[in-house]
């Protein structure tokens, strides 16, 4: 049979088939997907499933006249392929290649960037409305919105104030039950009434004046299609609810949706996942984080586990599993989660609150204003924090040093292996003063026995790891690590002093005291931004206690880091031994 997607490099080209070559241009679209993931990795199940979504979208609509928002931006390989990236669609995620979520500087064709979720509603009526005021009154604007990201109070606050417009504006609703992992709470339960047509009472989304179509099935393209020309043929708020099977035609990825939403390389044909290692290796610090709660959970009774809708990313899944009535998944509700958390701190409760670093980021006014105000002792969990690779600018956790160290009576500690991370998650559930954010790496750690007996650690004190005679390196998180290499290739690695200082906030000044009388250079060494983060609170201490000697930061620079294997990022950023050796050398 001959080939369809090879000769679609547009929008354009696509309309040139009839609706009858469309399901086999489909099956071409899929596997062209799952060849490319299972060699280059990336998010695999999410573009499955909308396949047959995408294609009856660019077929229908005009764009990038017409608006498109992907809701989040890992369900738009399809997408991409189809609006000119086909030929470059094996560098996806890869370091100088196109990047795994929508991208306004990459693609006319990508109206906003969406690596997090829940914004498309706001962001696809900030564009209706633009239309409507400069008088282009034919321009439909489409978000195409999952289960999961739709639950999350922001999509709510975008629906609440489109329904009380008359802009064009078409919310596709994807319904496939799950997000990374399967969606949870009462909107759950009432789009699965929906499907199964259990539901007799007003529509929600007629009740918040939207013309509501569906359920249409979303791997019937004729269906999709049928819908969507009516809907063209609309005017003011609608909304599509549109059913697909995450995974969809790879039976593995049907099976195992967790698992499958980003799977590593894995075998095209049979979709058999590759073993990456082989041989014991150390255990990934989310695993440890994991493990080491459900340990202290059954010693405390009043440890509880909170994750906005990451349960198996942030390993919260072993204490779901063990302790179920302790384990709480909110769904993508990350300002919910901090308050959450807070409520229950307040009534004797001790809280470990498990976010990825850069979806902290928005539950910002809620460590500020519910948590570090009323000085409420939960204990944050910052999984991915610095950089984490291939995923790219909106997931790397480059600011969380920065954006709590100016937080009064917040904690900030950062460990350097696995058994910092237990020996402080053991401290901190011992009882606080105030509030504290554990911030830990993505990926595996660097210590083979780490389940060992725990030891207290005392808040706001470094460790002097090695002495030294002239430069002083104080580093805070795993990036400490690469002192031992740097060491083996320095020619005199007794000039260098090593200090883990652990925490960001408090500082040892007891201990920079020390260093700052001790050595005439000072390296500091981190793994998030450069302003406002670690080194600057080295420079801040310095210059409140008059201290002149030269104090060099390591860290990552002021912009947005692109995406590639962390390994080349830090490389690129001069965070390693290398780097490091080679100022070491130009300052003797």
């Amino acid at each position: 049979m001959k080939s369809l997607l090879q000769h679609i490099g547009s929008p354009k080209d696509l309309k040139t088939l009839s609706e009858e070559q469309l399901p086999q241009l489909a099956r071409e679209l899929r596997q062209f997907i799952i060849n490319i993931v299972a060699t280059k990795e990336g998010h695999l199940g999410a573009s499955l499933g909308v396949v047959e979504l995408t294609l009856a979208l660019h077929y229908t609509f005009d764009f990038p006249n017409d608006k498109l928002i992907w809701d989040v931006g890992h369900q738009a390989y399809g997408h991409k392929i189809l609006t000119g990236r086909k030929d470059v669609f094996d560098s996806n995620r890869q370091l100088g290649g196109i990047s795994g979520f929508p991208k306004r500087n990459e693609s006319p064709y990508d109206d906003f960037g969406t690596g997090h979720s829940s914004t498309s509603i706001s962001a696809i009526l900030g564009m209706a409305i633009a239309s409507h005021l400069k008088g282009e009154k034919d321009r439909e604007h489409i978000a195409v919105i999952g289960d999961a990201s739709i639950a999350s109070g922001m999509a709510f606050e975008g629906l609440n104030h489109l329904g009380v417009t008359d802009t064009n504006v078409l919310i596709v609703l994807n319904d496939n039950a799950i997000g990374i992992d399967p969606s949870v709470g009462a909107l759950k339960k009432y789009l699965t009434n929906v499907k199964e047509g259990k539901t007799k009472a007003e529509n929600i989304f007629e009740c918040l004046n939207l013309e509501y179509s569906g359920p249409v099935d979303g791997h019937n393209l004729s269906d999709l299609l049928k819908a969507l020309n009516h809907l063209k043929n609309r005017k003011g708020p609608r909304l599509l609810h549109v059913i697909t099977t995450k995974g969809k035609g790879l039976q593995k990825a049907e099976e195992n949706q967790v698992v499958y939403h980003a799977p590593g390389r894995f075998d095209a044909q049979t979709g058999e996942r590759f073993s990456k290692t082989a041989g014991q290796q150390p255990p990934k610090f989310q695993d440890v984080f994991g493990y080491t709660l459900v340990e202290l959970a059954r010693e405390n009774e009043q440890i509880v586990g909170i994750t906005p809708a990451m349960p198996t990313g942030s390993s919260l899944k072993y204490m779901m599993h063990a302790l179920p009535q302790r384990a709480f998944d909110v769904g993508i509700a990350e300002q919910h989660a901090v308050t959450l958390a807070a409520g229950m701190a307040t009534q004797g409760l001790i809280p470990f609150c498990t976010i990825y670093s850069t979806f902290l980021q928005r539950g910002y006014d809620q460590i500020i204003h519910d948590v570090a105000l009323q000085n409420v002792p939960v204990i944050f969990c910052l999984d991915r924090a610095g950089l984490v690779g291939q995923d790219g600018p909106t997931h790397h956790g480059a600011f969380d040093l920065a954006y709590l160290r100016c937080i009064p009576n917040m904690v900030v500690f950062s460990p350097m292996n696995e058994m910092e991370l237990r020996n402080i998650m053991f401290t901190a559930q011992q009882g606080l003063e105030h509030p504290i954010a554990i911030r830990y790496p993505r990926g595996r750690g660097v210590t083979l026995h780490w389940e060992q007996p725990f030891s207290k650690i005392s808040i706001g004190k470094g460790r002097e790891l090695k002495k030294g005679t002239s430069i002083a390196l104080l580093s805070v998180g795993p990036l400490g690590n690469e002192v031992m290499p740097l060491l083996k290739h320095l020619e005199h690695p007794e000039e260098i002093g090593h200090y883990d200082m652990r925490f960001v906030k408090p500082l040892d000044t007891e201990l920079l005291h020390e260093v700052f009388q001790h050595y005439q250079h000072v390296i500091t060494l981190e793994d998030g931004c450069k302003i406002g983060g670690f080194g600057s609170a080295i420079v801040e201490f310095a210059n409140a206690h008059n201290y002149t000697i030269p104090i060099q930061l390591f860290a990552l620079p002021d912009e947005f880091i692109s995406h590639g294997t962390v390994e080349e990022l830090y490389d690129i950023c001069g965070l390693n031994w290398k780097h490091l050796k080679s100022y070491i050398e130009s300052i003797r």
